[in-house]
């Protein structure tokens, strides 16, 4: 594997003022619009193994969420705040001038993919759930994730409370099928991110609210699922310490004619883990 910096040459970084949000975007390529989400805690880097090949086919955009990276920090709104998100894509579409586009997102970026082909289905074409969070199965039909959620919790809170190169590399292992994926330079990168008082001051706030009772109010039930009508890849993972294959496996039941892809050997970023994969079971379910 090369380096981010290596990865990502051809690629220009750049700053979208929408009407509401400013948006940091590494982007490249031309051609129908995909843009990349990212998982909580993360930066539009998260895809940086993905961009230049999956620019050969689409104008790809990975993104920073509010709250994020070196985007917005806005206030958090009172009530559903996580539907910033959406708004947030919905307000970059509009800058751009873009009514539809591909979508894709990992974690948290797989909630709002969720959102986004559940309430602005005519904004998206094709949904890729990658490895998503935001949803709430049916008692018995997945295996329980409490443990995981806490072990995501502590890490994420001592790495915000403490953040140094050791703390953030143990929150980046977590995200691995194998620990010594984390690259000295993700960590590095992850790092600087998170010392920014900016960025730390709203994350803390963000890992706050969702660990709070309240955000089981707005995880999206199976009949909220089952309303999806945009074309759905769930490329799910064997080693995902979220949700299991079990999950993903029930994820793509309840949606209507939607595939389903398992990879081996990854975790929770299959895109970094197995890049080459990733991208190709991507563009063969946006091209078909």
């Amino acid at each position: 594997m090369g380096t981010i910096y290596l990865d990502l040459l051809g690629s220009q970084i750049r700053f979208y003022e929408g009407k509401k949000y400013r948006t940091r975007v590494i982007e490249a390529g031309e051609g129908d619009l995909l843009i990349l989400m990212h998982g909580g805690g993360g930066h539009a880097e998260a895809y940086s193994r993905n961009i230049q090949r999956l620019s050969q086919h689409f104008r790809v955009m990975a993104i920073d969420f509010i709250w994020h990276g070196f985007s917005s920090k806005p206030p958090f709104w009172d009530g559903n705040w996580l539907a910033q998100f959406t708004e947030q894509i919905l307000d970059l579409m509009d800058a751009l001038g873009v009514d539809q586009a591909y979508i894709e997102g990992e974690s948290l970026g797989g909630w709002i993919c969720l959102d986004m082909a559940i309430n602005h289905s005519k904004r998206v074409k094709k949904v890729i759930l990658n490895t998503a969070w935001g949803m709430k199965f049916k008692p018995g039909t997945v295996r329980e994730q409490a443990q995981d959620m806490n072990a995501l919790r502590e890490t994420s809170i001592r790495a915000l409370e403490n953040p140094s190169p050791e703390t953030l590399r143990r929150r980046l292992e977590w995200l691995m099928a194998s620990p010594d994926r984390v690259t000295d330079e993700l960590v590095e990168v992850r790092y600087r991110i998170w010392s920014r008082p900016d960025t730390r001051q709203a994350l803390t706030e963000y890992y706050k609210r969702l660990f709070s009772e309240e955000t089981d109010r707005y995880l999206f039930r199976e009949e909220d699922i089952a309303r999806i009508t945009v074309p759905t890849l769930v490329l799910w993972t064997d080693k995902n310490p979220f949700h299991g294959p079990d999950a993903g496996e029930r994820l793509a039941q309840l949606i209507p004619g939607a595939q389903y892809y398992l990879m081996r050997d990854a975790g929770h970023w299959p895109q970094w883990e197995h890049p080459e994969e990733h991208d190709e079971v991507v563009i063969r379910f946006l091209k078909g």
